[in-house]
């Protein structure tokens, strides 16, 4: 029989699903009338507010406090205190919101995760990324309106996702912001360092490895050519950005089950963080799947350039990749991910605190540098398991 909470949800226009746990939706939290909210993992904190703007759909999210979702699908997402999104928006498993982070109206997301303050515009599509940068609302890492990231390719391959600033710097909020312009995008797989700015308009291609630049993108030239698709050309590229990629969910993952353990205050909390944790589990077995796929294509592609008096370099390339795929989907079982012993005493000083971000950002500069030490060491040893 419904409990009187769910009767009462029904009876103000909230569709509730008998998978739902109530005891899983403060009492605090405001479900407006056209809320659809089902899913045994769906958990909803203290001052949340759904449905603002038009219906929200909530199937197996995690909410922490204060969170507004306004309007539109949301499905096994996490969002932690704070993080808001507009009406229309969509946004799918794997996708991680964190504090203040949010997005405007009509907003994509899957298998996205964005670092506390990262904004993002309206009208905009951006799966398979990850991105950080700033240091509080008013100085926020930004996603322009109309933006694209484009992470499908004509080969029929994913292995796209993108890094727009990193973790070992991100997590502790103390880096210049990022702004993509609006009316553009990025092609996947691409690193975009802190403090870049990639101009309105334009569609960016490559890496921007140094800081503090801006990037006016140039755009291809006009005209046919020859071209097949299935057949590739370098892959080192491909290769290594989507190992600092793995590396990288994987640092992500420790940092949330070492440092953000030190923040749960209740259930709620704990949801949210096992959400996250899941999520970036999620994202970690779907980037090396993609990136096993790359590699079964490599046999088709040398084929192909063979036949073609292809360049002996990129036949190379892209055997050495499909012969030692296996190694590296191996070797990225075995990284270690231990916590450095330097980092378990930062840890034991860090005071209980209420606000995750206030206690990240009072930590000493040496403290910070241990823990940047350790999360680099797991990106780097995932990057190595590459080399030609």
């Amino acid at each position: 029989m419904p409990s009187a909470k769910v009767k009462e949800w029904v009876k103000s226009g909230v569709a509730v699903g008998n998978d739902i746990d109530p005891s899983r939706i403060s009492d605090q939290a405001i479900l407006l009338p056209g809320c659809r909210i089902r899913g045994t993992k769906t958990s909803i904190g203290p001052g949340c507010i759904l449905g603002e703007e038009g219906a929200v759909t909530i199937d197996n999210c995690q909410l922490g406090r204060n969170v507004e979702l306004k309007g539109g699908y949301f499905a096994g997402a996490t969002f932690f205190d704070g993080s808001n999104m507009g009406s229309g928006a969509h946004v799918r498993a794997g996708t991680i919101l964190e504090e203040e982070a949010n997005g405007a109206h009509t907003v994509g997301l899957k298998q996205t995760i964005l670092l506390p303050f990262v904004t993002t515009g309206s009208l905009i599509n951006f799966c398979d990324v990850l991105m950080a940068g700033g240091t509080s609302r008013k100085n926020h890492s930004e996603v322009g309106s109309s933006y694209i990231h484009f992470n499908f390719t004509p080969h029929q391959d994913k292995a796209t996702p993108s890094l727009i600033g990193d973790i070992p710097n991100g997590v502790f909020l103390d880096r210049n912001p990022i702004f993509l312009g609006g009316q553009g995008g990025l092609v996947g797989p691409a690193r975009i360092a802190y403090g870049s700015v990639i101009a309105a308009g334009g569609i960016c291609r490559q890496d921007i490895i140094e800081e503090n630049l801006l990037l006016v993108p140039a755009s291809p030239e006009a005209g046919n050519r020859s071209y097949e698709t299935g057949v590739y050309r370098k892959v080192d590229r491909i290769v290594k950005n989507n190992l600092a990629y793995i590396g990288s969910i994987m640092a992500l993952r420790e940092w949330h089950s070492n440092v953000r353990t030190q923040f749960v205050r209740d259930e709620f909390d704990q949801a949210v963080l096992d959400g996250s944790i899941k999520n970036l589990e999620l994202v970690l077995s779907e980037r090396v799947k993609r990136l096993g796929d790359l590699a079964a294509k490599m046999k088709y592609s040398c084929e192909r350039l063979i036949e073609n008096n292809g360049s002996p370099d990129i036949i190379k390339q892209q055997e050495q990749f499909a012969a030692i795929w296996p190694d590296i989907e191996s070797g990225i079982k075995t990284v270690d991910v231990g916590i450095s012993d330097t980092f378990i005493n930062v840890l034991d000083k860090i005071p209980h605190k209420e606000s995750y971000i206030a206690t990240i950002q009072s930590l000493e500069p040496a403290d910070r540098e241990a823990g940047r030490v350790w999360l680099q060491s797991i990106i780097d040893e995932t990057e190595k398991l590459w080399s030609i």
